[in-house]
């Protein structure tokens, strides 16, 4: 069984909680951590932009990928979307158990 972390950029903290809640209550996530105040630097449409976003981290199985990318997606209110995983490599045993045991029920 393989496993990931999702790390997604939104507009605030409610973004951010509709789309936890919504990926937790589909069984695509077992976990979602909300962090607000980030500040976000970047060039958009040839400007330099300054923005607060609040960071999203899901964690979830590789089996359903493609479908947190698509409902994130879906959800999300920016055109382009930061919407990034990676691998968990190292993790508490326990902790993956209780992760396997809440996708996809």
């Amino acid at each position: 069984m393989s496993y990931r972390t999702f790390y997604v950029t939104t507009k605030n903290e409610d973004e951010a909680l509709h789309i936890a809640e919504t990926l937790v209550n589909e069984r695509l996530a077992a976990c979602a951590n909300l962090i607000p105040g980030m500040k976000s630097i970047y060039r958009w449409h040839g400007r330099l932009e300054h923005n607060q976003e609040t960071v999203l981290l899901l964690k979830t199985k590789d089996s359903v990928a493609e479908k947190v990318l698509a409902r994130i997606s879906e959800l999300h209110s920016y055109t382009v979307p930061c919407i990034v995983s990676w691998e968990i490599k190292e993790a508490n045993q326990k902790y993956l158990q209780w992760v396997d045991s809440e996708i996809g029920k």
